[in-house]
């Protein structure tokens, strides 16, 4: 066989370029060297004439498994998205070290020989059989991975190492000979609510057309169904096991249909324990505070709310617009919770510094609940001009029946979360000409909702992304004419997220009568505070317990607890609030919910489709102020609920505690 001097070889391929036609029948002698020498032969499938030469390509993959394994890395990739709520972490890290190691190239020691070892280590660790020297010694392999492995597929794996021992406390498996406390497999829906709602339940009997029921059992852990079923953020789809064969349930669209069906004013709430003799005050009339009453009340205890605004419903009244969350369906749940009895609501009292004392003294126990509806505002200049209005002010007057009217305007919004959405989608409701979001980063940084998004750009709403605002500019008269932005560029990741630089571009004026600023929520912590109550940031500080350090029967939780979050976290917390000051007054009382969940029938294991929920056409919604959400269908429902893998009775659900998340 002669030897080629325009060859070259990286032990599976030839790499063969600029061959003369003379040398063209020579290919048939190189076709059995390749061919003897297992070396891919589709490389000289196409033949393209150049100047007298041949250069021999190919369009077909070099490895013929690359196109059958993107499948099975769909699959794997779907299995980490549905890692189960309380894996050990450093069992899942050397999963995936042992994974960085199948992927290394073997150029490069570091990687090859490293992360074999590194993951056989991590491994050992995980199962609790290795020893302090054995921590120091991975730490040690995984600096010396990380900074001297020549691709990703090495410094990445070991940097992903060395953050994971030291965020989960390696030393434990070590010491303890066991894993972190807390771990264990549960299930994945109802670990991921905050409120913890049965969620397996009452997606069996909306299956099965018993609606009312699924109200009742979805009551038991959080008394807003209806609020829940429309604008919560639904966490508790993010690690759904149906992920694992097609796509997680659409819960929130199946909670929807229940209370579509019925009304959750129409069911009848629990019936209320006997009398305890203990009065409780609950500061602030929102998820939080409404959730604490409500079980409290439930529990044999008087509650007072006090509620600074005109009506009860916090930010759900007063920071949703209506065409998400109609008011009247909001009423529906503050009914059926005022329903308990025993709850006295006083509505206009802001409670200062000398009032908190004279509720302190006058109560048994005090849940402090006031949220965060205060608007944070841009250090710009002119940042005070008429035509520049707060979002959460803005929110604060629809959330009283005063809508504005934006007609012919030209209205920017400064934000990216959905209180920004919020207000885009009602300027253009209120009748403004064109409707701009200026957000200092990418579109897809944007922390609402992806389709609160979609639906604002359906809506006639621009996005003008990587636009930093830099000043307002403004007219003699001191109005409003246009916000001047800085362009932006994306940059290195902070805080989890990539952050924006200025980009060396030229401003960018956006014309403007209204500008809204939707940065943020504060909380007016500072009558707390000179009470004598701990804050740190502006929230005030409680511990795990919801307790406020040093003040006896004082419990806080919600938004001005956690700072601005949502619906669900809030009504999570003032559930925990209500059974904690219940054992705090000595008691230890338990609720009854006499529903019975329907038996799990044989998993319906047909790869589908999920069912989303459709919105009314975009012409139509735009123009008024009614709900934009479709219900499903009944067939719809049904194929959504039998998609359902029943974790509560097949798995680690029917085997750990912690099912029975109240009562």
């Amino acid at each position: 066989m002669r030897r080629c001097p325009w060859y070259a070889t990286d032990k599976s391929i030839v790499y063969i370029s600029a061959l003369p036609f003379s040398e063209w029948a020579f290919l048939h002698e190189w076709k059995s060297f390749l061919l003897e020498n297992n070396c891919g032969w589709g490389l000289l499938g196409r033949i393209a004439l150049k100047g007298g030469y041949v250069s021999a390509l190919s369009v077909e993959p070099r490895t013929a498994a690359d196109a059958k394994l993107e499948s099975y890395l769909k699959r794997f990739e779907r299995r980490v998205e549905a890692t189960p709520p309380g894996q050990c972490p450093l069992a899942t890290q050397a999963s995936l070290l042992e994974a960085g190691a199948n992927q290394t190239c073997g150029k490069c020691v570091p990687c090859r020989d490293g992360l074999p070892k590194l993951a056989a280590m991590m491994r050992k660790l995980a199962n609790c059989q290795a020893t302090a020297e054995t921590v120091e010694t991975m730490r040690t392999l995984a600096a010396m991975i990380r900074d001297t492995s020549d691709c990703a597929v090495g410094y990445e794996a070991a940097q992903a190492t060395l953050d994971a021992l030291e965020a989960f406390a390696a030393e434990v498996h070590v010491s303890r000979r066991g894993c972190t406390e807390g771990m264990g497999q549960s299930v994945p829906c109802e670990t991921l609510c905050p409120a913890h709602v049965n969620v397996p339940g009452y997606i069996a009997l909306v299956g099965q057309g018993s609606y009312a029921e699924a109200i009742e059992l979805i009551r038991k852990d959080n008394p807003f169904p209806t609020a829940c079923a429309l604008v919560c953020e639904h966490p508790c789809e993010k690690r759904c096991r149906r992920i694992l064969i097609d796509a997680p349930l659409n819960i929130r669209g199946i909670k929807k249909m229940a209370v579509d069906q019925v009304a959750a004013d129409v069911v009848p709430v629990p019936k209320r324990l006997p009398d305890s003799g203990k009065r409780i005050a609950v500061i602030g009339g929102g998820p939080s505070g409404l959730t604490c009453a409500y079980y409290a009340a439930l529990m044999g205890h008087s509650v007072t709310v006090f509620e600074a605004n005109r009506a009860l419903g916090g930010m759900m009244r007063y920071g949703i617009p209506a065409y998400r969350f109609p008011r009247e369906r909001l009423d529906e749940d503050i009914r059926a919770i005022l329903s308990v009895g025993n709850i006295e609501v006083k509505y206009g009292c802001s409670v200062d510094a000398s009032a908190m004392a004279k509720i302190n003294q006058e109560y048994d126990a005090v849940y402090v609940a006031i949220g965060a509806q205060a608007g944070k505002t841009l250090k710009l200049e002119n940042a005070d001009a008429e035509g520049v209005v707060s979002a959460v002010d803005l929110l604060q007057k629809i959330g009283d029946g005063e809508y504005p009217d934006f007609t012919g305007k030209k209205v920017v919004v400064v934000g990216g979360g959905n209180v920004a959405m919020d207000c885009a989608r009602t300027s253009v409701r209120a009748g403004a000409a064109e409707v701009t979001v200026a957000y200092r980063r990418r579109q897809s940084d944007m922390t609402a909702l992806v389709e609160e998004v979609e639906s604002a750009v359906a809506e006639g709403v621009e996005m003008a992304v990587l636009e930093a605002p830099a000043r307002v500019e403004v007219n003699e008269e001191g109005r409003c004419t246009a916000l001047i932005t800085q362009p932006q560029m994306i940059g290195a990741v902070k805080r989890g997220r990539p952050a924006p630089v200025a980009a060396n571009k030229p401003e960018r004026r956006i014309e403007a009568d209204v500008i809204l600023i939707a940065v943020g929520q504060d909380i007016v912590s500072e009558p707390f505070a000179e009470f004598g109550m701990e804050t740190e940031w502006g929230k005030i500080v409680s511990n795990g317990r919801l307790e406020s350090p040093g003040m006896s029967g004082v419990f806080v939780g919600g938004d001005c607890q956690s700072g601005p979050a949502t619906v669900i976290k809030a009504i999570g917390a003032g559930k925990v609030a209500a059974r904690n000051i219940d054992e705090y007054l000595g008691y230890h009382h338990t609720l009854s919910c006499d529903v019975s969940v329907p038996a799990p029938t044989q998993n319906d294991r047909t790869p589908k489709g999920r069912v989303e929920i459709a919105e009314r056409p975009a012409r139509e919604r735009k123009n008024d102020y009614l709900g934009v959400e479709c219900s499903m269908s009944l067939e719809e429902a049904q194929q959504e609920c039998g998609r359902c893998l029943r974790c509560d009775c097949f798995g680690a659900g029917c085997q750990v505690e912690g099912r029975t998340q109240y009562v």
